[in-house]
């Protein structure tokens, strides 16, 4: 079970990488995640994000920086989604 969720979440973050870009504000990214993982909630997406963020640490400073910002500021816009 943990593995299909760990393949989830990869998809997830493969997903924002595409889809993400400077100055998109986190209901823009989780909208358009959405549209392509509808069963994705927005805790899922924020794992995600910080997946994304962790994997391009190593190859891209710059844009993980805003990575960074657009996963926290998606797990704290819902706290409460699960």
């Amino acid at each position: 079970m943990r593995e299909k969720k760990f393949k989830e979440t990869e998809q997830i973050a493969e997903t924002i990488k595409q889809l993400a870009l400077p100055g998109m504000k986190p209901k823009t990214l989780i909208d358009a995640v959405k549209e392509r993982h509808p069963a994705a909630s927005k805790k899922d997406i924020a794992r995600a994000a910080f997946l994304t963020v962790i994997m391009s640490a190593e190859y891209d400073p710059e844009d993980t920086q805003a990575l960074h910002d657009l996963a926290s500021d998606t797990r704290d816009s819902d706290q409460g989604d699960g």
